[in-house]
């Protein structure tokens, strides 16, 4: 594929400019969109995500957005879903009740407990830089040939979140961090499904090379 074409879905939420720039800034050919047609013709799909998991699920059934990106799955071609995009791609949250998701991965979406690892409060959001680790599960060459590809463990991204996501599947796990000892699913992933909890166009130079390899694939 030649052209760096993507589609950044747009449902009504999360600062779509931000995103766009960035994809734009790594020679993507951005199109933002709330199309269901053209976001089931996508070569390279974004589903980006701010506030709660219920509401952005109401927002992308009431556009008519779920069979489009369920398409782009199917065709097996890469789609990568941004903070609360990440979390959409498992089986639901527990965010404000409980509520189904896309069902790509399996697991569900908790809240980050109140407490670090050794029971003293710490702060829910977690907001901030916060360095990408290898899961514990996973081999040495993990991160080669995806989104990842080139970064070094120990590298920072820019989170803002207070739910995480617990697969069930710990292969799907691409990249975990630490936060007051509590593991954070940080980066997931299945055949050409992605999810970055952290917001790789906030993430300065790191960022950009997390986006220029999703537009590689």
């Amino acid at each position: 594929m030649s052209e760096r074409r993507v589609v950044i879905v747009d449902y009504g939420v999360g600062n779509l400019l931000s995103a766009q720039r960035a994809f734009v800034h790594c020679g993507g050919k951005v199109t933002l969109t709330g199309n269901p047609q053209a976001v089931a013709a996508a070569d390279r799909l974004v589903v980006p995500g701010v506030g709660a998991f219920g509401h952005c699920l109401r927002q992308l059934e009431a556009r008519g957005l779920v069979d489009p990106v369920k398409s782009v799955v199917a065709a097996g071609r890469p789609m990568i879903g941004i903070c609360v995009g990440m979390q959409m791609l498992f089986e639901g949250s527990e965010e404000f009740g409980r509520h189904s998701g896309l069902g790509f991965l399996q697991g569900w979406i908790k809240r980050i407990p109140s407490t670090d690892s050794s029971g003293i409060e710490h702060k829910v959001p977690h907001i901030g830089w916060n360095a990408l680790s290898m899961p514990q599960e996973a081999n040495s060459n993990r991160w080669s040939g995806t989104i990842l590809d080139g970064v070094s463990p120990g590298a920072e991204a820019y989170f803002v979140h207070s739910f995480t996501a617990w697969p069930e599947n710990a292969q799907h796990r691409l990249a975990d961090a630490d936060y007051g000892g509590r593991r954070i699913s940080a980066a997931v992933q299945k055949d050409n499904i992605y999810g970055t909890q952290f917001h790789p166009e906030k993430s300065g130079p790191i960022g950009l090379m997390i986006i220029e390899n999703f537009l590689k694939l």
